[in-house]
């Protein structure tokens, strides 16, 4: 069951490797980040994506941008990584992943004592952690959430929050790979996710390629799903949750969830411990990312609104907590009332 690495060190140990996410189904090409510009604009524009992606990158993109100024000054290397770190961090505003990664790496900058060659090594020991913990956190989320799975399940999820969106085997797919090694049979429904596509372009090739049985529907034919009583469980990823368990996701979770909801079918999260943001007690303190009218106004690259048409394009929305049957972290399943500190 070959599952998709999207972000490692380069072979050469000096760059990032990415899968460029934009260019899937149709074509599998990896880049390397290997300068600033190179990482904010893999990020902004979506080459890498995905809560945890976007912050292994982050992490691992600092150490590239860094590396080649090793023989500057320590004051000066950490006032350059104290700019890129921001104009990182500026790229995706509501995923909690990527500032709380750039957090870390300035905080390891701060402590090394020693010269510039000290400072980068240190940093690149730092991202390299960061990477083996998300993995290893994947795993986690994944032997925790099988137990929600029965042979034969039929799951809905939305968006990727598969390997493609982490440095492992995902998060809301995780428990489903897992599922598949113990050798149940599972059965995913995946919608589309517009209005970028990540449902059919991106968790139904993963999905394909592992072997796994995948359907894609659009995204208005969730509730018609469900109304057949073909869904035993719907399971999504999560970019930040607050403190009282209301998500932020991918825009469209909140109408799948109400969906759900109205058809008895479980509609659980799951995501890494480090996506809780205790600091934001409800989901309406979760900043929104607006994103651009384009993304609506073009499919493949052709008109598909009227020239000038207003558009509403969030990237994201927010599902109440009541609406969620539980929440699967690294640390285990949890059940509302839900109270993360």
């Amino acid at each position: 069951m070959p599952i998709i690495q999207s972000v490692r060190w380069s072979d050469d140990g000096s760059g990032v490797r990415i899968v460029d996410q934009r260019l899937l189904p149709g074509d599998l090409v990896e880049r390397e980040l290997r300068t600033l510009d190179d990482v904010v604009s893999a990020i902004r524009t979506l080459a890498v994506r995905g809560a945890p992606a976007i912050g292994i990158a982050g992490a691992m993109g600092l150490v590239a941008v860094l590396a080649p100024n090793a023989a500057a000054p320590r004051d000066a290397l950490l006032a350059a990584a104290r700019s890129a770190a921001d104009a990182i961090r500026a790229t995706r505003p509501t995923a909690v992943n990527l500032p709380c990664a750039l957090d870390r790496m300035l905080a390891c900058a701060a402590r090394v004592s020693g010269d510039g060659e000290a400072l980068i090594a240190a940093l690149r020991s730092e991202a390299t952690a960061i990477l083996e913990e998300d993995r290893a956190m994947c795993r986690r989320i994944g032997e925790h959430g099988v137990s929600l799975l029965k042979d034969g399940a039929r799951v809905m999820t939305h968006c990727n929050a598969g390997a493609l969106a982490t440095g492992g085997i995902g998060t809301a797919l995780a428990p489903i790979y897992v599922a598949a090694e113990r050798g149940l049979a599972i059965e995913v429904f995946v919608d589309e996710s517009r209005p970028l596509l990540q449902g059919s372009r991106l968790t139904a090739w993963e999905l394909q390629g592992a072997g796994i049985p995948v359907t894609v529907l659009t995204d208005g034919m969730g509730a018609s799903l469900m109304r057949e009583r073909a869904i035993d469980l719907c399971l999504v990823g999560a970019d930040r949750i607050a403190a009282n368990g209301d998500v932020a996701n991918k825009i469209g979770t909140y109408s799948l969830a109400i969906a759900a909801r109205y058809h008895d079918v479980p509609f659980v999260v799951a995501a890494p411990t480090s996506t809780v943001d205790a600091a934001s007690e409800t989901g309406s303190e979760i900043l929104i990312e607006q994103r651009g009218d384009e993304e609506v106004t073009r499919i493949g690259g052709k008109q598909a609104a009227p020239a000038g048409v207003c558009v509403y394009n969030p990237a994201f929305d927010v599902t109440p907590a009541d609406l969620v049957a539980a929440i699967v972290t690294d640390r285990g399943i949890h059940r509302p009332p839900y109270r993360f500190a």
